[in-house]
């Protein structure tokens, strides 16, 4: 008998068995047996070597019992193994680790709907658990693709559908937070993954009841489109530097190829959840890659084009200073390059050309935004950047046939950029290098383009607020209250400013207004400039020239041969300012002498006052017959030269007028058919031809023979005559420079100086560029230096 005994006890099943199978109750539905299953726990924990057998044992018991549709004992295996799963946290945790990861492949591959969503829980809770030790060989490819095709299902029965859809997408999140924390692991960001993943989530969200789904309810919850947002949130979130671009693409082929561009409320939905998801620092690669998608449709429909830049523009609102990157003027050049192509696309009128309009006015409005994201040195940047997309000023003809389109979009684009600048000093807010080629655009032939200008010029100069209550030219008793204007002390950097460049914006308003394409929209933004830039920088300095400049524009009236339209036009604007000015100043006399005379035009002529000139219902019978302007009407000079005596002011310079045109001008060959020959243009002449005679690079070619009969005629002149020219001639440079006005004496020193540097680039242009090859051949023809002959200047 004690025989047989040992033979039995040989037969009999390892203890780990009989404890796996001791868990199993006679009635499935009782559960596990919960004392023997802590039996089974305590053994697991205490012999960790048996933990793999214990695994396979119980991947033996499941296959048998779904083979036999046995499922109630296949929960109870299911249960079984998420206890020890979470239980042991052994070194051979990874062999147990394989057999249950079998187990659930096995059941995923069942066709019964419970098994599935009974295999993706084990696998979410296998998920959630961090191991101690890594895995190098495990791979996840089959959950990937199995997850993924759950999340497809397309069962009739509703509430099936929805619920193994919800296991297949709570399936994707565990395998990614399962392998996106350990290097080790396969690495999921892999497109062959990431093309599996995306499109599914996305699939999953864009259900006919997406829009429906209140997100905040908890009944909504269990949603396919709710889970498939919160896996999305959480697939961006755990993306890197180096994997943002990974989630992307596909996102953007999915969009591209079921057509969601059109309309746009997905797309729109999809970046707003990956901006509000995708870590701040990163923001930008999402921009990025969104500009990079739009330059692949360059030759898209118009309307795909205009969604994906509505699609930019709320991604850049959400990104805030984050959505540029390093790459600033590249963002810039890419988005006015659109812009360009755009409006070079001669689309017929009609629905296409409609969406075009659609697509710029998208991309404009797309650049302000990311403009508003840059700090205010850049916007000043940006805006010299689009400057510089107009053709090169110098050159007329480019200038004259651009297309009208073109320039109307840039400049809407310029101002775009101009409302997110906040002006704090004028010299930042108009360094030369934008200054100048703003006031030049200025002077375009477009009356409306003349417009945008100016109002581009209000934003920068405005800082109160002020430009708004401006737009209507009239005169007011009490300019201040009455239209509800802020002044403040005019800052001294602001005084110094406008010394130095006061004379450019001058010289261009006195252009501006002799153009016979005005419009009245044109008189009411130049009116506007010429308040703002007194109230923003009109200081005591300066409060002089700003008379000056309204009496010369009252002079260039009366010598003009404009329309009588235009020069009533004109000199209301002189009334109005003055009368700006003198209110503003606190100048008593100034503005008694205005009334007076403001009096004396309503009764005598109406028509030089702004409520006749602006008034858009005269006709060409309303005006006077006679083209005459009596002097009783018009500002007096020697009248204003008292008055700013009186109140204490430097009255000497307002006799000197505006007589020549700034340096920064020179070379501009803008013509506008009803411009008249002014004294700037002349003045400029001179100066010009002052500077080529004065140059020695220009000096005359031809020398001229001196002989014999040439002496005797120098000795045979009349040297009283010479003389005297000498002096009248330096009669003349004394008085310049006792009388005029130092920022003219600057201008024409810089005048000549820029001539001399002109034309000494030109001839360094005109010279073919040298080569090695050719360098060496003219060093051995060179001309040895003793038998060079130099100009007559360099002698001596």
């Amino acid at each position: 008998m004690p025989g047989c005994c040992g033979c039995w006890e040989v037969l009999r099943p390892p203890r780990y068995k009989r404890l796996v199978d001791s868990i199993f109750p006679a009635n499935p539905q009782d559960g596990l047996v919960k004392n023997n299953m802590d039996k089974l726990t305590f053994y697991a924990m205490t012999t960790s070597e048996k933990l793999d057998r214990i695994g396979m044992y119980l991947e033996q018991r499941l296959s048998r019992d779904i083979s036999r549709h046995r499922i109630g004992f296949v929960f109870v295996a299911m249960d079984a193994l998420d206890q020890l799963l979470v239980a042991c946290h052994a070194h051979s945790l990874n062999l147990f680790v394989e057999s249950f990861l079998k187990m659930v492949q096995k059941l995923l591959e069942c066709e019964e709907a419970e098994l599935q969503i009974l295999a993706t829980q084990s696998f979410i809770k296998f998920a959630n658990i961090e191991e101690d030790t890594p895995s190098y060989h495990r791979r996840y490819d089959f959950f990937v693709s199995k997850f993924s095709v759950m999340s497809h299902n397309a069962d009739r029965n509703e509430n099936v559908r929805a619920k193994i859809r919800g296991a297949g997408l709570l399936g994707l999140q565990g395998v990614v937070r399962k392998t996106v924390s350990d290097d080790l692991q396969v690495n999921i960001w892999d497109p062959v993954h990431m093309d599996k993943i995306v499109p599914s989530l996305l699939f999953n969200m864009h259900t006919p009841e997406f829009m429906s789904v209140n997100t905040e309810s908890p009944r909504d919850e269990e949603h396919p489109a709710y889970i498939a947002e919160m896996v999305f949130r959480d697939l961006v979130c755990r993306a890197s530097y180096g994997n943002v671009k990974s989630v992307l693409q596909p996102v953007l082929c999915h969009i591209d190829n079921h057509r969601l561009w059109v309309p746009n409320e997905f797309a729109v939905k999809c970046f707003k959840i990956i901006m509000y998801s995708v870590q701040q620092q990163y923001g930008y690669l999402v921009i990025q890659m969104l500009m990079s998608h739009l330059d692949t449709h360059t030759n898209s429909d118009p309307s795909i084009k205009a969604s994906i830049i509505e699609v930019l523009y709320e991604s850049v609102l959400i990104s805030a200073g984050g959505s540029i990157g390093p790459s600033v003027l590249d963002v810039f050049n890419t988005l006015l390059r659109h812009l360009k192509t755009s409006v070079d696309n001669k689309s017929p009128e009609g629905e296409k050309r409609n969406m075009e309009k659609k697509f710029e006015e998208a991309i404009i409005n797309t650049i302000g935004e990311f403009a508003n994201n840059l700090p205010d040195y850049q916007k000043i940047e940006i805006m010299m950047f689009i400057m510089g997309k107009f053709p090169q000023f110098s050159n007329s003809e480019e200038m004259g046939f651009m297309d009208n389109y073109l320039q109307t979009m840039l400049l809407k684009t310029l101002l775009k950029v101009a409302t997110k600048y906040k002006t704090v000093i004028m010299n930042n807010a108009f360094p030369p290098e934008f200054l100048h080629p703003l006031l030049r655009i200025s002077l375009l032939d477009d009356p409306g383009l003349r417009v945008v200008v100016q109002e581009i010029l209000h934003t920068l100069l405005d800082r109160h607020d002020n430009a708004s209550k401006l737009k209507t030219v009239s005169i007011p008793k009490d300019v201040v209250s009455e239209l509800d204007l802020t002044v403040d002390k005019v800052p001294r950097q602001d005084s110094l400013f406008m010394k130095k460049n006061g004379i450019q914006f001058y010289w261009h308003i006195l252009e501006n207004l002799q153009m016979e394409s005005n419009k009245a929209d044109n008189f009411e933004v130049i009116f506007c400039t010429m308040c703002l830039i007194t109230i923003e920088m009109g200081g005591d300095d300066i409060l002089v020239e700003l008379i000056r400049l309204a009496l010369d524009i009252q002079s260039m009236t009366i010598e003009s041969t404009l329309p009588k339209t235009h020069k009533c036009c004109n000199h209301a604007i002189v009334a109005a300012y003055l009368n700006v000015l003198a209110q503003i100043t606190n100048m008593s006399p100034l503005v008694q002498y205005l009334s007076d005379l403001f009096e004396l035009r309503r009764k005598e002529a109406c028509h030089l006052l702004p409520e006749f000139a602006f008034n858009r219902s005269n006709r060409d019978s309303s005006y006077p017959k006679e083209d005459k302007v009596e002097e009783k009407w018009l500002f007096d000079q020697t009248a204003l030269q008292d008055i700013l005596t009186e109140c204490g002011h430097d009255a000497s310079r307002l006799s000197a007028p505006l007589a020549q045109r700034p340096h920064s001008s020179m070379g501009i060959m803008i013509h506008d058919s009803g411009m008249v020959n002014s004294m700037s243009d002349i003045g400029s002449i001179n100066i010009e031809l002052d500077s080529i005679e004065s140059s020695p690079l220009l000096a005359r070619k031809k020398v001229e023979e001196i002989t014999v009969e040439s002496l005797k005629k120098m000795l045979a002149e009349d040297q009283s005559v010479k003389r005297e020219e000498d002096a009248k001639k330096r009669q003349e440079i004394f008085e310049t420079f006792q009388n005029a006005p130092f920022e003219e004496i600057v201008a024409r020193a810089e005048a000549k100086s820029n001539c001399f540097h002109d034309k000494l680039y030109e001839i360094l242009e005109m010279s073919p560029p040298s080569s090695p090859d050719h360098t060496t051949k003219e060093s051995q023809n060179a001309v040895p230096v003793f038998e060079m002959q130099f100009p007559s200047l360099y002698v001596y």
